[in-house]
């Protein structure tokens, strides 16, 4: 398992997103909130998986996809409100 800084910083940030995006959303039921939660827990699991070295880019693209596509359906959601 190869602990590149960069990643384990990345992947400390997201978790602390997470965290704090999901306290809030309990708080305050903000969808935008929602998805960014939704958003970093999956760029954190591809984190996860790059360090556990089973991270190729067939399985890392669409995971980061996914939750960059999560920003933006909260982003759309919310201004509907």
């Amino acid at each position: 398992m190869d602990l590149d800084p960069v990643v384990l910083l990345n992947l400390t940030f997201d978790i602390v997103i997470v965290i704090l995006a999901a306290v809030f959303y309990q708080k305050n039921k903000n969808t935008l909130v929602g998805w960014v939660a939704v958003a970093f827990a999956l760029f954190a699991f591809s984190y996860v998986l790059t360090l556990a070295g089973v991270g190729s880019s067939w399985v890392l693209v669409p995971i980061r996809t996914v939750g960059y596509l999560s920003v933006v359906l909260g982003l759309i959601l919310s201004r509907k409100h």
